[in-house]
């Protein structure tokens, strides 16, 4: 059985843009390919929760290979979302003081369902600690309302 949200989604408009994807460009430095999220939805610093969607279009790099005839969104990719929209909360939304948050850790990953081009990935992120050397967020992927993942991300400066 899937764990409970991490937050209420019913409440969430997956079209209403709070920060743009130039936005995002301003406080991470991934391009290209490597930019995962399309907008942030939604973002709560008194309670430390924050959303971004995903639109997975058909023309992405990893569709012709990644199993071909019934292309499915890597899991690597799906975490890296997750990652950069707790990196991005992280920097932006609570001033944590690093010009670039990796990876520290990724723990207590689970897939629950596939994510195909033409669906819409909603990430959830909920900031779980802030110390000076790492951050550590609860995260979700919400898929036609259903969890698609979920993954304990722990990012530090580098």
């Amino acid at each position: 059985m899937p764990p409970p949200f991490l937050f209420d989604i019913s409440t969430l408009d997956p079209d209403h843009v709070v920060l743009t994807k130039e936005q995002i460009y301003e406080v991470l430095p991934h391009r290209y390919e490597m930019m995962q999220l399309d907008a942030i939805i939604y973002n709560d610093m008194e309670h430390g929760v924050a959303a971004a969607r995903r639109d997975v279009r058909s023309d992405e790099f990893w569709v012709r290979g990644h199993i071909p005839g019934r292309p499915l969104l890597p899991g690597v990719l799906m975490i890296e979302s997750a990652a950069q929209l707790a990196s991005f909360f992280a920097m932006k939304c609570l001033n944590f003081q690093a010009s670039f948050l990796g990876f520290g850790g990724v723990d207590k990953v689970k897939f629950r369902e596939s994510v195909s081009p033409g669906q819409r990935l909603i990430i959830l992120a909920q900031m779980l600690e802030s110390r000076t050397r790492r951050i550590v967020f609860s995260t979700q992927g919400v898929v036609d309302g259903r969890i698609a993942f979920e993954a304990i991300i722990t990012g530090m400066p580098i």
